[in-house]
């Protein structure tokens, strides 16, 4: 493959000095952007899209572009997992993802088992080879996959929830079940994102969305414990080079410092921490990605590059950051507002990195 061209997004996640703060957009490649509407539109539903290696490889694309990004990320769905294990994804206008068989019963969470990547998720592969062809070393390409805590919510639940009800049951009053779900999650990720790494990721993420509602306790147990085991089992090097890992919890701020220490290279931060704080309380132990609240992008130009520059310069001139959204951009941001994010970004950070290192 393609030797790269802008390896920045890399070097900051493993805190090596750059010129400027790198960044790229969760669901970047997305229904704000009308070529991505139209390729859906062609593809006919979501799941074709992410099970159309070639679809998907367009769909990467389509924020490159438009806009100078320093990373893609790989087209797909953290459902994937569940759904080669045949629970049976489906998408209904208007409800999002659900799943046909739930996991309720303790015979099927007995008989629960880690899909082979290659084979039943071998399309992301496919994928995955494709982009990176496409791409042609011009920017790096990310992997990813969701937490076994965020998986097993959607396994148990069936679909998005609000208060979570079935999970929480299942914690409360059968721990030993969730555990079960959390092994079989935890080595099917771990599978998945070597699989997903030997295919040609460069960097991986963990997108754990729903850790966040679960107490301190619960969190540690439950969700942190299984992505560290997920972190150690990662490919570490490939092609000679380092495979930065990224862990994600929305909401995660209280339990900052717990994640640091979870062994990934950097940790994702939602807009609800302060991200001079947060590099305060981790000091050089990891990188930090994040953390622009999305609902900015729906704000004047003005307010947008004040944003950017508070998180900016909040971080200060230290090695480490890479500047992305606290969650997904929404459907309805306008591209333009995103052309504004990625100017400003990359000129507030050529800025400060003309200034003496702060403290």
């Amino acid at each position: 493959m393609s030797a790269l061209k802008n390896d920045t997004f890399l070097r900051a996640l493993l805190r090596q000095p750059t010129d400027y703060t790198p960044l790229w957009l969760m669901r970047q490649a997305g229904r704000y952007l009308p070529e991505y509407n139209a390729t859906r539109a062609r593809a006919g539903d979501f799941l074709t899209l992410c099970k159309t290696p070639d679809l998907a490889t367009e769909v990467t694309l389509q924020p490159l572009a438009r806009y100078p990004l320093d990373a893609a990320i790989l087209f797909s769905d953290i459902l994937t997992v569940p759904d080669a294990m045949g629970l049976g994804l489906y998408f209904s206008t208007g409800e999002g993802p659900r799943f046909e068989r739930p996991l309720r019963n303790e015979w099927e969470i007995r008989d629960l088992s880690a899909p082979d990547p290659t084979d039943k998720l071998g399309y992301v592969m496919d994928a995955v080879r494709s982009i990176r062809r496409a791409l042609d070393g011009s920017v790096p390409l990310i992997g990813f996959s969701g937490s076994p805590y965020t998986l097993a919510c959607y396994m148990i639940e069936g679909g998005g929830s609000d208060d979570y009800r079935h999970i929480k049951t299942m914690l409360y009053s059968r721990p030993d079940l969730l555990h079960r779900i959390l092994e079989v999650n935890t080595q099917a990720v771990t599978d998945y994102l070597n699989a997903q790494i030997e295919a040609g990721a460069q960097a991986v993420m963990i997108f754990d969305s729903w850790g966040g509602s679960l107490t301190p306790h619960a969190y540690k147990e439950f969700s942190l414990a299984y992505m560290e085991r997920i972190v150690d089992g990662l490919i570490k090097e490939r092609d000679g080079r380092r495979v930065p890992s990224i862990v994600f919890t929305k909401g995660g701020g209280n339990w900052l410092e717990a994640i640091a220490a979870c062994g990934a290279d950097a940790v994702g931060l939602d807009w609800g921490i302060d991200i001079g704080e947060a590099r305060r309380r981790v000091g050089s132990q990891v990188a930090l990605q994040g953390n622009l609240d999305p609902s900015a992008l729906h704000g004047t130009p003005d307010i947008i590059r004040s944003e950017v520059a508070r998180i900016i310069d909040g971080y200060g001139n230290h090695p480490g950051h890479v500047f992305n959204l606290g969650h997904g951009i929404s459907q309805f941001t306008n591209p333009d507002n995103v052309s504004i994010l990625v100017e400003a970004v990359h000129a507030q950070s050529r800025a400060v990195r003309a200034m003496p290192p702060t403290a």
